[in-house]
């Protein structure tokens, strides 16, 4: 099931973006760059290593992981974290754990929703939702 992800995807909607980059911690020119940008999101896989590369024309960004197994991670915004992504009930769940106690955690959730590969990133109490469509 978790194939039906694989492809390439462009954002299409977002709410209260700006909201949570604020909450963990993302500075304000990054914010405001970040907050109007329509990304494409590519997810590939290649055995069971898994890759998440988001295109846009402020930064591009690739994540590689394994499904269940912790590994560092450098977010889009500088942070490092320690994170796992599992797949359950159709969603994958990516869990970010911070490593400094400045940073704030964050819990990414993916699943298909129609046509529709919907995101919400979540932190603290703020909640952002992201839609996107296959390209």
């Amino acid at each position: 099931m978790s194939q039906e992800f694989v492809g390439r995807w462009k954002l299409i909607h977002s709410e209260n973006f700006e909201e949570y980059m604020k909450e963990v911690g993302v500075g304000l020119i990054t914010r405001k760059a970040a907050a109007n940008l329509k990304p494409t999101l590519e997810i590939k896989v290649e055995g069971d290593l898994w890759y998440s590369n988001q295109y846009s024309t402020f930064k591009n960004t690739t994540l590689s992981f394994k499904l269940g197994q912790e590994f560092d991670e450098t977010t889009p915004d500088g942070r490092t974290v320690k994170s796992v992504v599992n797949f359950e009930n159709g969603k994958f769940i990516h869990i970010q754990k911070k490593i400094k106690d400045s940073d704030k955690e964050s819990i990414i959730t993916r699943w298909l929703e129609g046509d529709k590969l919907i995101t919400t990133l979540e932190s603290g109490s703020v909640v952002s939702r992201r839609e996107y469509v296959r390209e």
